[in-house]
């Protein structure tokens, strides 16, 4: 699983600007784009090495569990060809044509979702046909149910489905406002036009009439120039955050870059915490206990490959597969 999102991310750096021994500090503007810095470059540190560690626990891990999983695998995808054969006969009843479709479609989710199969094509095959027309987010249309408010009288009923459609609507702009936000301040820090362009005004060697200054600011510009071609927004920004202080228009683009960089934090951090504690992150007991669930995995994993020989076996003959469906819609289930 890869949460690295390239889009947002500052370059790497080797060392963030510091000042000279005895120079200022920096303006406020500057020493707050500093801290943002290095909180953004330790939160993508600790996310490269979260992300080294899983991979290593889910090798070990799949190291053990792998082949009896792969039985698995190759059980449940044995049991497609007689299923689809199955649905060619014309043997079976609509209900249990039904039935064998519903077996299909749980067989390939069930390699999708717990094995990281690919199951689309079949998925797509067997799956309901959504109508063209239908949308989830559309806002609920026709008469309001009787047992919505069964308190209210009619009218007010109607008033407090409006207040609910309402609100639906602010939340919907609300979180378009939110992506459209993330989405700028993402091209801000992916963007390093307009920071050169910046860069460029303030620095430019043609507007010094001062010959030191002039050779001063050349050497700077070919800098400059140097990060703008490498696409490096670090060192633009390192550049920037080195500006005299007191340059209120460089600090009003420092002020943005770290409400970017902010907003980037946020992001880090919840790419972090999925990652450990999502339902793909690999974190759990470990030591004694680890090796416990293993074992009783393995185990678990062996009775189904067994299981699913037997069904393959059954399902061979139009009989067997009526057998099998017999006890799946007695047991309540539409899988093996």
């Amino acid at each position: 699983m890869n949460l690295h999102n390239p889009a947002t991310d500052l370059p790497a750096a080797n060392a963030l600007p510091v000042p000279a021994s005895g120079e200022a500090a920096g303006t406020p503007a500057q020493q707050a784009f500093r801290a943002a810095v290095e909180q953004v470059e330790g939160l993508r540190q600790r996310l490269r090495e979260t992300q080294a560690e899983q991979a290593e626990a889910r090798r070990r891990y799949w190291q053990q569990v792998g082949p009896a999983a792969e039985t698995v695998v190759q059980a449940r995808r044995a049991l497609f060809a007689p299923l689809e054969e199955a649905l060619l006969l014309r043997y079976f009843s609509r209900l249990e044509e039904q039935q064998i479709t519903a077996l299909l479609l749980s067989n390939a989710r069930a390699l999708q979702d717990r094995f990281g199969e690919d199951a689309v094509d079949l998925l797509r095959k067997y799956g309901p046909r959504r109508r063209v027309d239908e949308d989830e987010d559309d806002e609920p249309t026709g008469p309001i149910p009787d047992d919505a408010e069964p308190a209210l009288a009619s009218h007010e009923q109607a008033a407090a489905h409006a207040r609910t459609r309402r609100k639906s609507k602010a939340e919907k702009a609300q979180a378009a406002a939110d992506q459209q936000a993330r989405e700028q301040q993402q091209a801000l820090l992916s963007n390093t036009k307009t920071l050169y362009r910046q860069l460029a005004r303030t620095h430019h060697p043609d507007l010094e009439r001062d010959p030191t200054a002039r050779q001063h600011k050349t050497a700077l510009m070919q800098r400059i120039t140097e990060a703008y071609e490498a696409n490096d927004l670090y060192t633009l920004l390192q550049l920037l955050s080195e500006a005299a202080p007191g340059n209120q228009a460089d600090d009003t683009v420092l002020t943005r870059y770290t409400q970017a960089l902010h907003q980037q934090q946020l992001e880090l951090k919840q790419q972090l915490n999925e990652l450990k504690f999502g339902a793909n992150g690999f974190f759990g007991s470990t030591g004694k206990k680890r090796e416990q669930e293993i074992r009783q995995f393995k185990r678990q994993l062996r009775a189904e490959a067994d299981y699913l020989h037997h069904i393959h076996r059954l399902v061979q003959e139009p009989e067997g597969l009526r057998e099998v469906l017999r006890q799946l819609a007695a047991a309540g289930h539409e899988t093996v």
